[in-house]
């Protein structure tokens, strides 16, 4: 069994490569994703089909690309701090926010993944 970081390596790794087939096959059964629901894909999501309504509705709305600048473990949990940036699809206009992510791992899945983000700004790129 690898070491919670390793998993999340593993899914920045396919996140990078767009890869939302390797992404999944991270992730438990009943992964919990929240995010402030304020960001038109925030919210509640539970189980594959939630994570994977929550990419879908993440990637219809931006076309980003998330930078770790550090990523550390804290028993079953892994935090992320970094950038994440690009552009919004609705109106083109460009972004690049604070994040952080943390991620909860057991037995080499991802069970929770809460992700935070300074919303105040996207929230303005989103409205340009």
């Amino acid at each position: 069994m690898e070491a919670p970081l390793q998993t999340i390596e593993k899914v920045y790794a396919a996140f990078a490569a767009r890869d939302v087939g390797a992404l999944l096959g991270l992730c438990a059964p009943d992964i919990v994703v929240t995010q402030d629901p304020a960001l038109p894909w925030g919210g509640f999501y539970r189980g594959l089909d939630g994570a994977a309504d929550f990419a879908l509705k993440l990637v219809s709305a931006t076309d980003s690309v998330v930078t770790p600048e550090r990523l550390f473990a804290a028993g079953d949990d892994v935090v992320q701090v970094g950038r994440t940036a690009g552009t919004v699809r609705s109106n083109g206009a460009s972004f690049d926010v604070s994040e952080c992510h943390v991620w909860t791992v057991r037995d080499g899945l991802v069970t929770a993944a809460r992700f935070y983000l300074d919303s105040v700004s996207m929230l303005e790129a989103l409205a340009s």
